[in-house]
């Protein structure tokens, strides 16, 4: 008999997850708020429900008894709290978190690294953190999440991308990687622990814009005033997962940003019209 994944929330990292867990024979549940995603996951083999507004009696009529979880959705400050024991049958949990945990700081960051809640991204995720560690679940602190279909290459290529002033360094992962992590992590007996989830090169963020723009033949960006760009390109930290690689027991398919991105533009490539 097969396992059985519900994944709460089949976004990006989520369906990456998703179809990862149905390629090795697994029965894979999912839920996701827009119908049309559900229609498409359907379409995969992925047992999905488009649920606007999920409850607690939505999540126990998903989870079978002895399932894994991987909760995948960003926190509201409501449904974390509001479904948590609604996963009383599973057999293990996995909360896809963020390193905005870790707040203002700077320089090398790893799993030990004290969380900052002195901002309101933070606070969102230590707050939904608290409620699903408190259920028993593995947390994942992810870098930023790219992979073919999302990333700085496609902001590059629609002329929206601004690149922030300074040296500033940014940490990464490529989604299929993520999606290793989480279902390693789902495998092992690893209630309450938290890792961080990042590639093994952290550069800086100007680098990385100004190789996509060299590979794609674009013009670079110019700088913005720090204010003008996202959150996410403003920070300052290189995250060390090492230790997690080794505690789940894999490696990187893209150990850094290059081989990403490479794979991105080959796969977006493929899927345009042509």
């Amino acid at each position: 008999m097969s396992a059985t994944l519900v994944v709460l929330g089949c976004g990006f990292a989520g369906t990456a997850v998703a179809r990862r867990a149905l390629a090795r024979g697994d029965r894979v549940v999912a839920t996701t708020r827009d119908r049309g995603r559900a229609q498409a996951l359907a379409a995969e083999g992925i047992e999905a429900h488009a649920i606007a507004v999920l409850g607690a009696s939505d999540v126990e009529a998903l989870v079978p008894e002895g399932a894994r979880v991987l909760v995948a959705f960003p926190p509201d400050g409501a449904t974390d709290a509001r479904v948590a024991a609604a996963t009383a049958a599973a057999a293990r949990v996995a909360y896809v978190s963020s390193t905005a945990v870790y707040g203002g700081a700077t320089g090398r960051v790893d799993a030990e690294t004290p969380v900052d809640a002195s901002d309101e991204r933070a606070r969102a995720r230590l707050e939904a953190e608290g409620v699903w560690r408190a259920r028993g679940a593995t947390l994942l602190r992810a870098a930023g999440i790219y992979g073919p279909g999302r990333g700085l290459h496609l902001r590059l290529a629609r002329g929206d991308l601004r690149v922030p002033g300074g040296d500033n360094v940014v940490s990464r992962v490529h989604v299929d990687d993520l999606a290793a992590a989480a279902l390693a992590a789902l495998d092992r007996p690893l209630a309450g622990e938290a890792f961080v989830v990042a590639d093994a090169l952290a550069v800086p963020q100007r680098e990385v814009i100004a190789w996509l723009a060299a590979r794609m033949g674009l013009p670079v960006p110019p700088a913005a005033r720090p204010e003008d760009v996202g959150p996410s390109l403003r920070h300052d930290r290189a995250i060390d997962a090492s230790a997690t690689w080794r505690a789940l027991g894999l490696s990187l398919r893209f150990p850094t940003w290059r081989e990403g991105f490479e794979d991105c533009l080959a796969r977006d490539a493929a899927q345009r019209p042509r």
